[in-house]
This record gives structure tokens, sequence and C-alpha cells, in this order.
């Protein structure tokens, strides 16, 4: 990946469905260049997906999650992704183990996520921070 794979990829993270005219005009290259790049990155896994973000009302959260050590922490988190109101799951270091960041209609969807995750036997602790405001990067 090169600066030019980067500028691609900055563009798209702040809205996937930029046309590729607009970004080869922006990066200073040809609109099949853009395609190639996107079509490679794609294929070898860099861009996993293409994504909405939402301003649905709704009620956003990042529940962290602690599990036991013995806990293959990858299947923890494969599970989670499943769950319906899951945008994101992290594995991350430090204190918790895992990070979701969750997009529920009302404080109380975040709240059955919550429950959720501490009736799994492999959780031993929560923490909950509600997403006040967001600003794309």
């Amino acid at each position: 990946m090169d600066e030019l794979d980067r500028r691609i990829l900055n563009i798209l993270r702040r809205d996937a469905r930029t046309p590729y005219t607009e970004i080869a005009e922006e990066v200073g290259t040809s609109e099949g260049t853009v395609r190639n790049r996107v079509e490679r990155m794609t294929e070898d896994d860099v861009i996993e997906r293409f994504t909405v973000s939402t301003r649905t009302g709704n009620v956003k959260a990042m529940i962290e999650v602690g599990v036991a050590v013995d806990v293959a922490t990858g299947e923890v988190a494969d599970r989670m992704a499943d769950w319906d109101e899951v945008d994101f799951v992290w594995m991350v270091s430090g204190e918790e183990d895992i990070v979701l960041v969750v997009d529920a209609a009302d404080t109380q969807g975040v709240n059955e996520l919550i429950t959720q995750a501490r009736e799994l036997e492999e959780v031993d602790a929560t923490k909950t921070r509600l997403i006040l405001d967001e600003r794309l990067g």
C-alpha cells in the first residue's frame, strides 16, 4: 500500500459512495487507476467492507467487555459481531478485551445488549459509554 492508496482510503472512509471520478480529481490520477486500486484493496482485504453511517436518532454506545483469561477472545468477539445492533467489534488492549460499538433504538436497547453480554459465561465485566456526538476523521 502506498501514499495514493492511503489518500483514496481516506476519501472512502468519509464517504464510501464518493464517485471514482471525484476521487481521481482530488488525488490527481485517472478514474481507472482509482477503480483498479479500490478493486485490488478489496481483493487483498485491505478494504473489508463498505458501510453506512446513520443519523437515525438512535442511541449509540460503546460497550467495553472484559473476558476471563482462559477464554478465546476472538471466538467471543465473533459471536457478538452477529448481534443485530452491533456495528463494530474491536479486540483491544487494556483493562477490557472487547469493545462493541452499538446503534440501538433507545437506552433500553443498549441495556438489553449489556445484559446479553453479561449473560455469556466468558464475560467477567462490562463498562458502557454513551456516544454523545461523532465527527468524521
